[in-house]
C-alpha cells in the first residue's frame, strides 16, 4: 500500500523523488505487506538487490536492511530486482520490473540531454515533469501493471560478526582478518596483495 509519509521520508532520504526511488519503494512496502513483516530493527529480514540504483536507497528506508546490519546483500547483475527473506520462517518474495513496463521513450531521450548537459530550459522543465509523473505511476498503479512478484527460498549467509584485524606489513592499516592475505609471507590487506601481485608480474 502506498504510504505517502514514508514516501516522502525516503525521498529526503535518498535525497529527490525519481521513478528508480518509487520502484524500490513500491517493491519494499509490498514485501512488507506480502510477508507479513515490520521494519527490520535487527536482521529479521535480509534484503537482496540485484542492481546500484535509486531504488535500493527505498529499500534500505522502508525494510530497515541495510549494509551495515549485514542484511542488504548487494549482487551486481544490473537487474531491477529485489528479494526480501525472512530469517526465522525462510519464507522469501522476488520482485522483478517487467520488462518494458515503465519505459518512456521521450523521458529516456531527455535524460540523455540533461544528464549531457545539451538540454535546454524548457526540456529540463519537461523532463522533471515526466519524472515526477512516472515516479507517481509506479507508487499509484497496481503493483501487478509493472512487477513480477514469486516465491523464492534463498541461501542466507550466517548473521553479521565482528571479527578482529590485523595489520597489514605494506601500509600499515588494519584490515578485517578474514579479508587479510599472505604476501610474501607477510600479513597483507587486498589492496596491498594485488599492488605485490602486479609487482611480482612486472620482474
Amino acid at each position: 500500500m502506498f504510504q505517502k509519509d514514508s514516501w516522502e521520508q525516503a525521498a529526503e532520504f535518498h535525497g529527490h523523488t525519481c521513478p528508480g526511488l518509487a520502484i524500490g519503494f513500491k517493491a519494499a512496502v509490498d514485501a512488507l505487506d506480502y510477508l507479513k513483516e515490520e521494519r527490520s530493527e535487527d536482521e529479521e529480514m535480509v534484503a537482496v538487490v540485484e542492481n546500484d540504483a535509486c531504488g535500493v536507497d527505498a529499500v534500505q528506508w522502508v525494510t530497515g536492511c541495510t549494509l551495515g546490519k549485514g542484511n542488504l546483500i548487494f549482487r551486481d547483475v544490473g537487474k531491477q530486482a529485489f528479494s526480501f527473506v525472512l530469517r526465522k520462517s525462510g519464507r522469501g518474495v522476488r520482485y522483478v520490473v517487467k520488462p518494458g513496463a515503465l519505459v518512456n521513450d521521450e523521458h529516456r531521450e531527455l535524460m540523455q540531454k540533461v544528464h549531457s548537459g545539451t538540454a535546454s530550459g524548457e526540456e529540463e522543465e519537461r523532463f522533471k515533469e515526466l519524472h515526477r509523473s512516472l515516479a507517481e505511476k509506479i507508487l499509484e498503479e497496481p503493483l501487478e501493471n509493472n512487477f513480477m512478484r514469486s516465491l523464492v527460498e534463498i541461501s542466507l549467509p550466517a548473521k553479521a560478526r565482528i571479527f578482529p584485524s590485523q595489520v597489514c606489513s605494506f601500509c600499515g592499516e588494519g584490515v578485517m582478518e578474514p579479508r587479510a592475505r599472505v604476501r610474501g609471507g607477510v600479513i597483507s590487506c587486498p589492496d596491498c596483495a594485488e599492488d605485490y601481485r602486479a609487482r611480482m608480474l612486472c620482474l
